[in-house]
């Protein structure tokens, strides 16, 4: 065999389970047996957990590591990010973007990141440089991770010349999703309408920037679910934030999670983006604006955990570890213990899969080996301790490893 992962702990695997070896050849993995008889080449698990690769299910590349570059806020009560953003992207080239999309992707990867969606602006001030960038680099770490861009308007569409036709050129070249910013148009309902038409004239999946914010008296998930229905594309639409929900008394969360889970309409939570912008209005008592997609689950809804952003004028902060990003959602959210944090580890693992609609994720015969070694036996550890992973294979072959600290005790 080309590799074989010795003494794996599995998910969901009991304590007392025996541990298995994972055999992988050409990239794929052919056999999962206890005390597996074959030669080859062996990375040792030690017992602990192996899951597949991590899922960044909504991330933005094209805007990553910009924070020293654009104005400081002026007041903590001001909510001005995309506005700080905006006053830039003039300045991009597609040298840059690539160069800090491709800084960012690698960080990703030292924390265990195999496949991402990221979302992708096309707007007039800043046109197509970002689709082109990361297409270049979604085939230049191909060998490392699988990459889905998801092309939208992040600054207003309606009425905006050239704004339609940036969009439909990216289509035209292969674009696999569609989103939109219906925030910052100036008639979102119209905006959902021609993202539909337009997902359905290509044959592409639906990936929405919806309801964040605090006013849960305008929704705009209903409308999405509705055209979902009636164009039968469940399981092809998503959207991220969702902060209204966290506004919302249970019973109404529960009622947003089954209309979800009926029209096949998933939802990525970013708390870190979320925290940071929400409540910006209060001066005190400040709302946290993270939604507790471990309600929305129970309720027949499929939720993730995403990074969104890092270092920019959204999100100042960043480290692109997605364990560190659930556990900061399950702080805030507050959910602990072994089931609640096992959904946090299923947000960024199989529940991401299922998001971007990846056909071989998971460990199982015939999958591709995209995996990640831990030093910790159980998923809720990886989400409580923000555990670092120790090695990652993308199709088998090894792509980073890590060794832990040791202590140097005095003689």
């Amino acid at each position: 065999m080309d590799l074989i992962i010795k003494n794996a702990r599995l998910a969901g695997a009991a304590p007392d389970t025996a541990t298995v070896d994972i055999g992988i050849e050409n990239g794929i993995i052919v056999a999962i047996e206890s005390k597996l008889s074959a030669e080859g080449p062996v990375h040792g698990a030690g017992g602990k957990l192996v899951s597949p690769g991590l899922v960044e299910s909504h991330f933005h590349l094209d805007k990553a590591l910009i924070i020293d570059r654009v104005p400081l806020q002026p007041d903590r009560m001001v909510r001005d990010h995309m506005e700080r953003t905006a006053s830039i992207k003039h300045t991009f080239t597609l040298e840059d973007i690539y160069a800090r999309a491709a800084a960012t992707i690698e960080e990703c990867l030292l924390h265990g990141v195999t496949h991402m969606r990221t979302q992708v602006e096309v707007d007039p001030n800043v046109g197509l440089l970002g689709f082109e960038a990361i297409e270049q680099l979604r085939k230049d770490y191909a060998w490392a991770i699988d990459i889905q861009p998801c092309v939208f308007l992040q600054e207003g569409w309606t009425g905006v010349a050239g704004a339609d036709e940036n969009l439909v050129d990216c289509l035209k070249r292969g674009a696999p999703v569609i989103g939109g910013g219906i925030r910052y148009d100036k008639d979102g309902p119209g905006q959902i309408r021609r993202v539909f038409e337009l997902a359905k004239q290509y044959d592409i999946d639906v990936d929405f920037h919806l309801d964040g914010g605090y006013d849960v008296k305008e929704l705009d998930y209903p409308q999405v679910c509705e055209l979902t229905d009636q164009l039968s594309w469940q399981g092809r639409v998503a959207f991220g934030h969702g902060s209204k929900f966290s506004c919302m008394p249970v019973k109404q969360q529960a009622a947003v999670g089954k209309r979800l889970g009926q029209s096949g309409v998933s939802l990525a939570v970013l708390p870190a983006t979320d925290l940071f912008n929400a409540g910006r209005h209060m001066e005190h008592t400040v709302m946290r604006g993270v939604t507790d997609a471990n309600t929305l689950i129970a309720n027949g809804a499929n939720c993730t955990i995403a990074t969104n952003n890092v270092l920019n004028p959204f999100t100042p902060y960043g480290d692109c570890s997605l364990t560190r990003i659930a556990n900061l959602y399950a702080n805030v959210v507050q959910r602990d213990g072994p089931a609640d944090l096992g959904v946090c580890f299923e947000m960024i693992t199989n529940r991401a899969a299922k998001l971007m609609r990846i056909a071989d994720y998971g460990i199982a015969v015939g999958k591709a080996a995209n995996l990640v070694v831990w030093g910790e036996t159980r998923p809720c550890d990886v989400i409580a301790k923000c555990a670092l992973p120790l090695a990652g294979f993308k199709r088998g072959r090894r792509i980073f490893s890590r060794e832990l600290p040791v202590l140097q005790r005095p003689a």
